[in-house]
């Protein structure tokens, strides 16, 4: 019988959702070609190859390692791609994600990535083309709204603030900007401007934000009514409190 993880317990909406971003089994909702996302990451100039910090793997010689031969490289690890981040920021007001469950959709769908979780941002290091790709995964996808969250670099904070009167999340750097219905990106993920303005598609209306957040609020889904998510919570700190993670052990 294959075993099938369980990534979340719950059965409210937002718990579904928390178990999708850690799946990977999200929908896409939009598209990004790779120079405009090159171009909002501001990493290097779109169409230009990937700077490298040593040769490729193939032709480096390396000596023999069990380790080695058993762990694939990644695309990135194999051409010698340096090191480069993407940092998101999502708003508390029911945007998809939240920092966390972008590190664990990070760590559990992709390889060679560092992910660093902080209250109000969420930043992943790794090789250049694979950042890229889970970039570009998580801002194609239900995981993002381009009016609840940002990549931001430098300037970070005002996702705790109250939205814009146009629903846009307040960023003092003003990345992007409401026109016409879309979210058009005018500045890189530092804030830098850019010639070429980057379109990332409609913002959700607040009823689907609502419906596909992973944050409990109590004016959407409150914490206390998932009664499974808050028995795993105590049994989870009842365990590393008195147990030390050791369930065998009895008081």
């Amino acid at each position: 019988m294959a075993y099938e993880a369980q990534f979340y317990p719950g059965a409210t909406s937002v718990a579904e959702n928390r178990r999708k971003h850690m799946s990977g089994k999200v929908e896409k909702l939009r598209e990004i070609s790779d120079d405009d996302l090159t171009i909002i990451l501001g990493h290097r100039v779109p169409g230009t190859d990937y700077p490298s910090t040593h040769p490729p793997l193939a032709e480096m010689g390396e000596p023999e390692c069990s380790i080695r031969e058993m762990v694939e490289p990644t695309d990135g690890a194999k051409a010698g791609d340096r090191i480069r981040y993407v940092q998101f920021v999502d708003s508390m007001y029911n945007a998809p994600s939240t920092p966390y469950f972008r590190s664990y959709n990070a760590a559990i769908k992709f390889r060679g990535v560092d992910p660093g979780t902080l209250s109000g941002r969420q930043v992943v290091e790794a090789r250049e083309r694979d950042m890229e790709e889970l970039a570009k995964f998580q801002l194609e996808t239900e995981m993002t709204c381009p009016a609840l969250a940002n990549l931001r670099g430098a300037s970070v904070h005002g996702h705790s603030l109250r939205l814009q009167e146009d629903g846009v999340m307040f960023d003092m750097l003003e990345r992007v900007r409401l026109e016409n219905g879309t979210i058009i990106v005018q500045k890189d993920q530092v804030g830098r401007p850019i010639d070429k303005k980057v379109d990332l598609g409609k913002p959700m209306s607040e009823e689907e934000a609502a419906k596909r957040t992973t944050i409990y609020r109590v004016d959407n889904v409150p914490y206390r009514e998932d009664k499974e998510v808050l028995e795993w919570v105590h049994r989870v700190f009842e365990k590393r409190t008195m147990y030390g993670y050791k369930p065998a052990v009895q008081e």
